[in-house]
């Protein structure tokens, strides 16, 4: 099998991954930080209605940095926060208190949307729209 390629195609291709590299740091960081308020929503709403915790759900925040190659995101309860410190006693449980799971399945239910939401990035920025 051979495949023909001109010399103007590669520079023009070099050019635009040239581009996109620049634009994706800060453009992958819009998406990363859709799916973090996603996530932060989902869980949320997930531990509503705890009687000894009543104001833990509103420590669940999230943060967001760019990095040089794209962006990052931590999701969950701040320690800073009223009530916040528990997150690991009602995520996981305690000899006393049976798990209440909210943040884990709430990020795996956001997964699918968020690779879909990244791949959706990578077909418009290669395309230039």
């Amino acid at each position: 099998m051979t495949i023909e390629v001109e010399a103007g195609d590669v520079d023009r291709l070099a050019a635009l991954l040239a581009e996109v590299g620049e634009d994706a740091p800060a453009e992958s960081r819009k998406v990363v930080s859709r799916g973090a308020l996603q996530i932060k929503q989902d869980a949320q709403q997930r531990v509503q209605g705890l009687q000894h915790a009543p104001y833990y759900p509103r420590s669940i925040s999230y943060d967001t940095k760019q990095t040089a190659t794209g962006a990052e995101a931590e999701v969950g309860p701040d320690k800073h926060r009223r009530q916040g410190p528990l997150g690991n006693l009602i995520e996981f449980g305690s000899i006393n208190n049976p798990p209440r799971p909210h943040i884990i399945p709430a990020g795996e239910a956001e997964l699918p949307k968020f690779e879909k939401a990244m791949g959706d990035l990578g077909v418009r920025m290669l395309e230039g729209s």
